[in-house]
């Protein structure tokens, strides 16, 4: 286990609220995603999908109907 876990004391938490605290600081990231970088190729390919839905947006499986086949239900 890390130091910065252990000095932060979440090393004490249970899993369930390691869970909720990865979460948490997940959402924190995604509310500034100009922070995180990204490298040219990562760009390009956004980029490419972001022009593959523009051009037909109903293309593609909804999330739910991608779960549905995961879990064999389709």
């Amino acid at each position: 286990m890390s130091s910065i876990m252990k000095n932060l004391g979440i090393d004490q938490l249970s899993v369930a609220q390691r869970i909720l605290l990865v979460e948490e600081i997940w959402e924190s990231i995604a509310e500034t995603p100009e922070a995180v970088p990204m490298t040219p190729a990562q760009r390009e390919e956004l980029e490419r999908r972001l022009a593959d839905y523009e051009a037909d947006p109903k293309a593609g499986s909804s999330w739910e109907e991608v779960k549905a086949r995961l879990r064999g239900q389709s």
